[in-house]
Formats: C-alpha cells, structure tokens, sequence
C-alpha cells in the first residue's frame, strides 16, 4: 500500500511564525521558571537567532540536563534547553498532525482525544465483545517492551522517517535531534522531549500495523509499550507472542520483557494501565494505591484530591474514596 506523504516543507516548520505559535504553547505553565523567563526577555532576537541557524543550515542541538524520577519506577530524564526545547514544539506542530493519520485508533499513547482513560474503556469494550458479554471465555495477552526507549534505534527510527519524509533537510533536523542524545551505540530516545513522543509512536506503529495486517488481531490496544491482545483462542496468542517476539527483533531491535508477557482469562483480571482489569469492573492496582496515599501525603492539597477523585472515578474504588477521608490525608 503506498504511503501519504507530507507535504510540508522545511520552511513550514522553521518559518519565524511557526516558532512564534510554538512558543505559545510551550510556555503554558512555565512562566515561573527561570531559563524559560530569561530566554523570554530577549524573545525575538532568540527566536530570530534560533531562524537564521535552522535557515544557514549551522543549528546545533544543545545538551541536556540529567536527572532522575520515581514515576512509579526510576526513570531517567534528560532534559533540554529552552531553545532547543522550543524548536522540539515547533517541529511537533507540523508532523503530529500529519503523523497521527497514519496511527490505528487504537494506539493511545501521548495523542490527543485518547489517554490512558479511553484506553481502559476500549479495554472494556473489547472484552464484552470477545467474551460476548461474559458468555465465553476470553483470554488476554499481555505484553511489554523491555526498555523502549532506551532501546529505540537512531538508524531505523530515520529510515521509517525517510518513508514519510521527502524533504532531506527536514531529515536532516530530526537527525540533529535524534542524535543530540549521545550513546555510544546510537539508541535511545530521552525521555522528556516531546519529540521523543511521537517518535516512539511512529516507531511503534510498525508494530501496530504488523499485528493488525499481518497478525490480523482485531482486538489489540497500545499504550506506549504496553500492549494487549484480546481472543477466544489461547492456542492462537501463544503462537502469535513468538511471531510478534520476532518481528521485534528483526524489525525494531527491540525485546519483549521475558517477565512481563501472560496470557489470561477476563474473568480472573488482566493488569493493564494501573488496574486489574475484570469483564465487569476494574480494580486499582495495590502498587498503583499504593503511590497515590504517598503522594497525596506529600501533596495534600484540594487539587491533587479532585485530580485522585478523578482518578478513581473510572473504577470500583468506594472503599479506596473511603479511606482517603477517614486516613484524614487531605
């Protein structure tokens, strides 16, 4: 099947309008800081300076800073500078939208109108469907990608871009950025740049086609590196996991997570997302519960109980409410 192509220019995306509009949006909620004000106070000579570098073809992608975070496992994150942050927004409002007609709906990751919310209600969606209403079983596979990002390979990343991509000298910007994160083998993606998003969505759309086109799995769900496969044949997702192990590693150079693939009935619950997912409710993980009474210890204020509330809004959660009020935490 041919591929759409875009048709946006290199032009498009350094254009001094394009990074005025960026920095609109990049500067929700980070008026307070201090690189973002000080990179504000002379808005327009760095907005020009960052144009004519993109324009003579001499930009360079800056460093990053590092550091670590517990979200719910230690992450680390890399962090850029404002001006290469910037140019990571401006890039983002040109290729989202034209990438994110190539993805399956049901790819839920960091794309807008879906979230981790949406996801667990086509969960449930999928299951009534395949058990027929909780007629018949239905069996789950549960699979995870070891180390994504860290694995993502610079070369293949490109060359996926290339098949959508005919300007060289967008490429060229994606390479810049792409390699701005040094490895000694030239893989991985920093987890903090926004560019970093959706390239792990186009990558992981290689997958996604695979398991639709080739696999031909109509029930399948995607979020980030999280995936499940919904089948009333047990048989059928034990073979196609070393089909997809396969294609991984051939294809991506990835790996399935050899402790974080199962095969289970809906009615005995499938962790997804957070929570124990059943045919007629859901559950919130202990370990998900868990984090959330820290937090809201540390963070006791009336917004993070809405936000908790709402959280627990999607699930059987009544007695998880209950125990909030009586611990007295907020």
């Amino acid at each position: 099947m041919a591929k759409i192509r875009l048709i946006h220019k290199f032009e498009d995306i350094i254009s001094v309008d394009n990074l005025l509009l960026a920095w609109k949006e990049f500067i929700k909620g980070k008026k307070n800081k201090i690189d973002v004000q000080e990179f504000e106070f002379r808005l327009m000579d760095n907005i020009l300076s960052l144009h004519q570098d993109l324009s003579d073809n001499t930009y360079k992608h800056g460093g990053y800073q590092a550091f670590k975070i517990c979200d719910p496992k230690p992450r680390d994150i890399h962090k850029a500078t404002v001006r290469d942050r910037l140019l990571h927004r401006a890039v983002y409002r040109i290729l989202y939208p034209f990438f994110d007609k190539t993805f399956i709906s049901d790819s839920y990751s960091c794309r807008i109108n879906k979230g981790t919310h949406r996801a667990i209600n086509r969960f449930r969606n999928f299951g009534n469907k395949v058990s027929k209403n909780n007629t018949i079983t239905c069996w789950i596979l549960k699979c995870d990608i070891r180390k994504f990002f860290a694995s993502v390979n610079h070369e293949i990343l490109l060359n996926i871009l290339r098949e959508y991509i005919p300007d060289e000298r967008i490429i060229w910007l994606l390479k810049e950025i792409i390699y701005s994160f040094n490895t000694t083998s030239n893989i991985g993606l920093p987890l903090g740049n926004l560019t970093s998003q959706l390239f792990a969505n186009i990558y992981l759309n290689k997958l996604d086609q695979f398991v639709r086109r080739e696999l031909r799995a109509k029930f399948y769900v995607r979020y980030s590196d999280d995936f499940v496969i919904f089948s009333q044949n047990k048989k059928w997702l034990k073979e196609i996991v070393f089909q997809i192990g396969n294609f991984l590693k051939d294809k991506l150079k990835l790996n399935l997570h050899p402790n974080k693939v199962s095969i289970k009935t809906l009615n005995s619950g499938q962790d997804f997302l957070g929570w124990v997912n059943f045919s007629n409710h859901r559950v919130l993980r202990t370990s998900t519960k868990k984090r959330m009474f820290r937090r809201a210890k540390e963070n006791s204020i009336p917004s993070t109980l809405s936000s908790y509330f709402g959280l627990l809004s999607h699930g059987n959660t009544d007695k998880i409410k209950r125990e909030i009020i009586m611990r007295g935490i907020f």
